[in-house]
């Protein structure tokens, strides 16, 4: 069995919210900030990852 990986999405701010993308079978409502010396941030309900834009080779 393989395992999907997780979505990853380009945002332009530094804080960004996630519901999962699903409507009611999303989760709730998180507000995530990407740290400045990372330049990414992982949602801890979905895994989706959030990399702040020209940042995308650190992610």
């Amino acid at each position: 069995m393989t395992i999907e990986a997780p979505e990853t999405k380009i945002v332009e701010t530094s804080r960004v919210a996630c519901d999962g993308g699903e409507g009611a079978l999303g989760h709730p409502r998180v507000w995530l900030q990407i740290p400045e010396d990372q330049g990414w941030v992982e949602c801890p309900y979905c895994d989706c990852k959030y990399v702040l834009k020209g940042h995308e080779a650190a992610a």
